[in-house]
């Protein structure tokens, strides 16, 4: 009966301390879980991005020529077809 006693006790010794660390565990785990959802509402949501300032008036056909001259040196250089060139070409000039 003594050996009988010894391992009822030695079960319940382990079951509460088990029970003890589980809960403390979850407790901590709760803890930094509620810190984190703080922290990602207490941030305030990144202002909207800015639209681009408009271009000034004589920029609008200097940046169409930059783009059509890089057409031409990608063309040049082989990267571009003749047709692919001039389907490029057509839609910076209708832009």
């Amino acid at each position: 009966m003594p050996g009988l006693l010894r391992g009822v006790a030695r079960t319940a010794v382990v079951a509460g301390t088990a029970t003890a660390v589980s809960n403390r565990v979850s407790r901590r785990q709760q803890g930094r879980w509620a810190a984190q959802q703080e922290q990602e509402y207490a941030a305030p949501p990144p202002p909207p991005a800015a639209a681009p300032p408009p271009p000034p008036a004589g920029s609008d056909m200097t940046s169409k020529i930059d783009q059509l001259k890089q057409l031409g040196e990608l063309r040049d250089q082989g990267v571009l077809t003749d047709s692919e060139f001039e389907e490029q070409k057509r839609r910076i000039l209708q832009a």
